[in-house]
């Protein structure tokens, strides 16, 4: 069958072998001896894209290297040789190509070098991990069956050595290279004993007509107070036919209405006549747009998308190449903020405070997948965060990964591959001078350039992390990536006609370069290691003045144990034991994890000298169920701490706070907000509630209350409602504060709290602060803590965890295919307070808040969107297309309803929910979570009388009947909600 024009990715099918176990040359394996798998077969099915480890992990030749200690059973590189790393890859793929079609072979990832032969025809893969290679294969096509593919993939030159003692990146040889370089360990992360080898990302063949679409650069200029935009689309065009062509070249800028419903923005059609064999560069027209829809990153307002098609058609053929990609309208400026020293960054004009993370890569084993980055993503976007950092002993992330930021609205900061570590910095001091070829560096980095340059989320290129980038080099990216006359500076209310720049001279030309990431608005400014810290920190302090004096912080980090049931996921029973608390000088706690734990790079709880153990303020854990719940306690409170102490000082004091880190590859200890299963920690939900972009504050240095509102415009005729509640399920303090006025793109200090200085405090007590509007009392923010009396502790909550606090749980599902939509109203059922005291416990909150700034109109349709709603549908709408309700028991509307039975009064602590294949043949200790779960929110809490809706949506294998389950402080075994 003749193939339309267009790609095909080759994801399936493939097989592979270690290289020194077949004795077949290339030319036999894609001729007259290709290979198959078999029981006397050294080969197996392969992951592509992936590592060649994680093909290994799939066929079970090697054990897992991230469960408990089995990469110590797997043979490292600089042990094995190269050799035994090199791997064959095998596929077939058909392609019956007409006259005048000519066919693409395209690997968009390979680590590090590879042979490829196709049909007996060999063709080099040059070196180099961020690169993209394309192969004209036309005249070496079988048109008439299958075509038979085999490439060999050789490992980084430099694998390097793992000293005894670890260390940043091992003995940093990896750096001699153009690859990742974590893979030589880090102390965050085991050596991945491979270096990454393999097919790591997509390989496709693309079907053309005689014409070739290369490279498009897309950009978007803008006037009159964003009111007028010009969008600029740049082309390269290849003849490859014998003939001179006479092309005809669209493009095509149309948005999604409803449904399937698009609306044709605009269509421009040019004719050129290119010559036989030549290659040329073309700039359309500009195209006008007079009030586009406009890109906002997560919490400013919606992430409009225009899907931007060029087409070229050839007289005589017809369709010869189509380019799509989504595109948004946005402009992204950054500064040194003369208040804080700190990188102050605009989009469309408005300030953003940053909110975000570091980011290294999605799996260590680079099993990459649009379902796993969606998911990554998604929970970025859930936590409230609007930026992720990409460091750089990691990858220059895919595509795929900035579609999902593009939907999400993430931006994203990207490094390129130097570290301070293993490039100059690090200990013993590794080779300042980068990479040794440092023309293949600058190769990589011009073509990640290309590839990753039209995402609207893309917001900053650095040049490494805590390291310039060697001269020559850092030199040539300052000149590549210099910007357009356009964007260096703030143009404000010019009327005049845009004035057209060759934009094909431009290898990006709309976002800053910033040499690296403790330079020039990061950190000290000046390079110095000014980031920080990376441990356990006493709430309070992310408060006071003196934590951190610059004015961002590209990295601080702390904690990040999973819980119970990912422990025993990941680890063997010898991985269950907790902890020693051994009492050092001074009255402090050392804690002493089992060797597992060391391996797995666990962060204590503790810091001797400078923070008493966090999790004994909770008194003595018991096992790992109590030790991991007592953590989740810690793992909140901490990173809630975190943001609401930078937010505190917002603009005042600093312009953004990045995490170190948000995720692990792997399943490490530390620095994570959900594990390597995709379960969620509840500093996750710590953190969506302290960077939710209107939030009510405590702060725990100066007992203010404080709202930090990010929006931009003033709130009028609102209130903030204040409750203590004791253990006892009274409320010995109850204040509310009216006729509040919160300024926009603030953080205002509206009162001190009174409580606990009043006479007999409760040594541990709950507070609940809820924004809310007066004339209808819906919730514009709400935010649990509970809290101790000064030098005191939460241990009064050991005996509270006797109380059966009787709750009510409401549930409707919808099913459409496997995936499952829930929301379950959850009802403190204890006695109810005076309803003249608390007039906001149905936790009615704001559903959409209309933004539009003094003076503008450009962002009128903007919308924030809430804590209980999903601000991206644009890709998948779960409510519009539902197959079916799921009935069960009934309440007379459809809802199922089950009871907690409780006769005592109190706060219902800590709930959480899960989610669980309903399994009755599960052995002990099977894991039996459906993963990942998105929650709109989790770990929380209701006072007597509170109400709360949870949304829940994940996904079920087929045959699967998911069962939900509650657990709490109060509720230790758990509870079935739904099966």
């Amino acid at each position: 069958m003749v193939v339309a024009v267009g790609k095909r990715v080759l994801d399936s099918g493939w097989i592979a072998a270690r290289s020194t176990e077949v004795k077949l040359t290339g030319i036999q394996l894609t001729t007259t001896n290709p290979p198959s798998v078999g029981p006397k077969s050294p080969w197996m099915e392969a992951v592509v894209p992936g590592s060649v480890l994680a093909t290994l992990v799939k066929n079970k030749v090697v054990p897992d290297p991230f469960y408990g200690l089995e990469n110590e059973a797997i043979l490292d590189i600089a042990d094995s040789g190269r050799d035994y790393y090199t791997y064959w890859f095998f596929t077939t793929f058909d392609c019956k190509l007409s006259a005048n079609q000519f066919l693409d072979l395209n690997f968009r990832g390979v680590n590090y070098s590879a042979e490829v032969y196709l049909n007996g025809h060999q063709k080099l893969l040059p070196k180099g991990m961020f690169r993209r290679h394309s192969l004209d294969v036309t005249s070496i096509l079988n048109s008439e069956g299958s075509n038979l593919l085999a490439v060999l993939v050789h490992p980084p030159d430099h694998p390097g050595k793992i000293p005894p003692e670890g260390g940043q990146g091992g003995d940093h040889e990896i750096g001699k290279d153009v690859t990742t370089q974590y893979v030589e360990g880090w102390d965050w992360i085991c050596p991945i004993r491979d270096r990454n080898t393999g097919i790591w990302d997509e390989v496709s063949i693309l079907v053309t007509g005689p014409v070739k679409i290369i490279d498009p650069h897309l950009v978007s200029t803008f006037y009159d107070n964003y009111t007028r935009v010009y969008l600029e689309a740049a082309v390269e065009l290849e003849n490859r036919s014998s003939t001179v062509a006479g092309c005809t070249v669209n493009i095509q800028v149309t948005t999604e209405l409803e449904g399937d419903v698009c609306l044709v923005e605009h269509l421009q059609t040019q004719y050129l006549a290119i010559a036989a064999g030549k290659c040329v560069k073309y700039t359309f027209p500009q195209l006008f747009f007079y009030k586009p829809n406009l890109w906002w990153p997560n919490g400013m307002g919606k992430q409009a998308l225009y899907n931007v098609t060029i087409t070229a058609n050839i007289e005589g053929h017809g369709e010869s190449d189509t380019w799509n990609q989504l595109f948004g309208f946005r402009k992204i400026e950054s500064s040194i903020d003369k208040n804080t020293g700190g990188r102050l960054f605009r989009v469309n004009g408005k300030p953003i405070f940053i909110r975000g993370g570091n980011w290294i890569v999605s799996d260590g084993l680079l099993r990459l997948s649009r379902k796993r980055y969606e998911t990554d993503i998604k929970f970025h976007a859930d936590m409230n965060f609007n930026m992720i950092r990409c460091w750089g002993g990691g990858v220059a992330e895919r595509p795929d990964f900035y579609h999902y930021c593009d939907i999400y609205g993430i931006l994203v900061w990207q490094e390129f591959w130097i570290t301070g570590d293993v490039d100059g910095r690090g200990v013993p001091v590794s080779n300042p001078n980068g990479p040794l070829d440092h023309d293949l560096f600058l190769f990589c980095a011009r073509d990640t350039v290309k590839l990753l340059r039209n995402h609207p989320s893309l917001a900053l290129w650095v040049g490494g992390n805590e390291q310039v980038p060697p001269p020559d080099i850092n030199n040539a990216l300052k000149k590549d990536l210099q910007l357009m006359p356009h964007f260096q500076t703030v143009i404000e209310g010019d009327k005049k006609l845009p004035v057209s720049t060759a934009l094909c001279d431009y290898l990006d030309g709309t976002r800053i370069y910033i040499q690296g990431s403790m330079w020039d608005g990061f950190a000290d400014g000046q390079g110095n290691f000014t980031d920080g810290p990376y441990e356990i920190q006493y709430p309070e302090s992310f408060f006071k003045d003196d934590f951190y004096k610059y004015g961002f912080n590209p990295e601080v980090g702390s904690v990040g144990m999973p819980v119970a049931a990912t422990i025993r996921a990941t680890m063997p029973i010898e991985g269950w034991q907790i902890p020693l608390f051994n009492k050092v000088a001074d009255g402090y706690v050392e804690e002493v994890p089992n060797p597992i734990w060391t391996y797995h790079k666990y962060i204590p709880y503790s810091k001797p000298g400078k923070v008493h153990d966090q999790i004994l303020l909770y008194s003595l854990p018991t096992d790992l169920d109590d030790f991991c719940l007592k953590a989740q306690l810690v793992n909140y409170i901490q990173y809630r701490a975190l943001l609401e102490g930078y937010s505190s000082h917002m603009w005042s004091k600093y312009t953004g706070v990045l995490i170190w880190k948000n995720q692990n590859p792997w399943t490490g200890l530390r620095g994570q907000f959900y594990d390597h299963l995709l379960d969620q920690t509840a500093g996750f939900y710590g953190c969506r509630s302290a960077a939710e972009p209107l939030h009510v504050q405590l702060n725990l240095a100066t007992y203010f209350i404080e709202v930090v509102n990010t929006l931009p415009n003033d709130l009028s005729d609102v209130a903030i409602e204040a409750s203590v509640w004791d253990l006892e399920g009274t409320s010995p303090y109850y204040k509310v504060y009216e006729d509040l006025s919160i300024p926009s793109k603030k953080t205002t200090r509206v009162a001190e709290m009174k409580y606990p200085k009043c006479k007999n405090p409760k040594p541990a007590y709950f507070l609940l602060l809820k924004l809310y509007n007066k004339s209808d009392y819906s919730i514009l923010s709400r935010n649990f803590y509970w809290l101790h009396l000064p030098g005191g502790d939460y241990k009064s909550l050991e005996p509270f965890r006797k109380k059966k606090i009787p709750l009510k749980l409401t549930t409707q599902t919808f099913i459409s295919g496997t995936t499952y939509e829930m929301e379950v109203l959850v009802q403190n059922r204890s006695k109810k307070p005076d309803p003249s005291r608390h007039l906001t416990d149905q936790n009615n909150f704001i559903t959409k808040i209309q933004h539009k700034a003094a003076g503008d109109d450009y962002d009128a349709n903007s919308e924030l969107q809430p804590a209980l709603t999903n601000p991206q549908e644009n890709e998948r709408g779960f409510f519009r297309s539902l197959s079916r309700i799921f009935f069960s028991e009934t309440d007379g509307n459809s809802m199922r309803v089950c009871e907690v039975n409780g006769s005592d009064i109190g706060v219902a602590f800590f709930i959480h929910f899960s989610v669980h294949a309903a399994n009755a043949k599960y052995q002990e200790g099977e894991d039996t979570r459906i993963l990942p779960v998105h929650y709109s929110d989790n770990y929380f809490s209701l006072v007597p009388g509170e109400q709360m809706r949870i949304k829940l949506s994940f996904e079920v294998p087929p045959g699967v009947t998911p069962r939900v389950t509650l657990h709490g402080w109060n509720y230790p075994g758990g509870h079935a909600v739904h099966h």
